[in-house]
């Protein structure tokens, strides 16, 4: 006998609320406790700074003055930048610091195929080119600083001892200094993309090549067509960091040049720091910051936006 049970079918269904038993309340606040201190660090650390600097680019204050100092400007720090020939110098500088990212790339990848498919004790060279990588910068700087000596480095005695009577004097001159600080953040750069690379290559199935080579297709045909189309993800990320790196080249310039010969090899972080903590203007770095942010997201962005046309997932 069926029950006689009325169907309406533009009924909503009823939501059925379900009560957090004590357990799981306790379990949730235990997890609260454990996740704070760490919220906290980032708050303080890292989300405070970001707020702050992003409302002290509207302000002229300086480091030493107290806050009955602080004096809103509007966007007029923005204006100055425009007028400002060092911040100018910076940005051209960083521009032309991003090309040794796609040149990092191209030693790297032809590294990584040599030492992969040609070199015995692949081993060995991996950890060689990758200790620039993890060694400590300030180190290294010390090394280049000396190497690139302009009377008694090794790099000028060679050249003169080959015939050439004045070498260039690399970091102290000005229109070297930054070619040798390049050259450096390559040498220091190719270590981890020779790793990532060289594990983008092994990930690639070998069957491939082996019906390539069944069909006729030459070294170059199977670089092309095989090898750059199944790395392009790992060259994606190693474009993607690569950039924001340079952005972010504090470091060699410290140790090396200091931002000379005459701001020759100054970036947006440099001029940011003497900004800030040498002639105290921290509400102008703050709008060479909120500057630098923009740049960098906005290169983030397009890079998205383009990767769809040439990354193959």
């Amino acid at each position: 006998m069926k029950d006689n049970v009325e169907l309406q079918p533009n009924a909503k269904p009823t939501k059925v609320k379900f009560k957090k038993t004590k357990i799981e309340r306790d379990e949730n606040l235990a997890g609260a406790l454990f996740v704070s201190p760490m919220l906290l660090g980032v708050s303080v650390i890292v989300l405070f700074p970001i707020v702050a600097t992003f409302i002290l680019a509207f302000a002229d204050w300086k480091f030493i003055a107290g806050w009955d100092q602080l004096k809103w400007v509007g966007f007029q720090n923005f204006r100055d930048l425009l007028g400002d020939a060092v911040f100018i110098k910076s940005l051209v500088n960083n521009a032309i610091f991003i090309l040794t990212v796609p040149l990092t790339m191209a030693f790297s990848i032809v590294l990584a195929i040599v030492i992969d498919k040609h070199v015995y004790m692949k081993d060995y060279f991996k950890v060689a080119f990758f200790m620039p990588y993890i060694s400590s910068v300030v180190a290294i700087a010390t090394v280049w600083r000396v190497l690139f000596h302009p009377s008694a480095g090794p790099i000028n005695q060679v050249l003169m001892s080959i015939g050439i009577e004045n070498p260039p004097t690399w970091i102290s001159d000005p229109d070297f200094a930054l070619i040798s600080v390049m050259l450096i953040h390559i040498w220091i750069s190719t270590g981890f993309n020779l790793i990532v690379y060289i594990a983008g290559l092994q990930s690639i199935p070998k069957e491939l090549y082996e019906a390539a080579e069944m069909d006729g297709a030459n070294v170059w045909y199977k670089f092309r067509n095989i090898t750059l189309p199944l790395i392009s993800p790992t060259s994606f990320f190693l474009l993607v960091t690569g950039i924001i790196a340079t952005f972010k080249v504090f470091d060699l310039i410290a140790v090396l040049t200091s931002g000379g010969p005459l701001h020759s090899t100054s970036m947006l972080v440099w001029h940011l720091y003497e900004t800030a903590f040498i002639n105290l203007e921290i509400g102008y770095a703050s709008a060479i910051a909120v500057i630098l942010f923009l740049f960098v997201f906005l290169i983030t962005i397009l890079q998205w936006l383009g990767q769809k046309k040439w990354v193959n997932y």
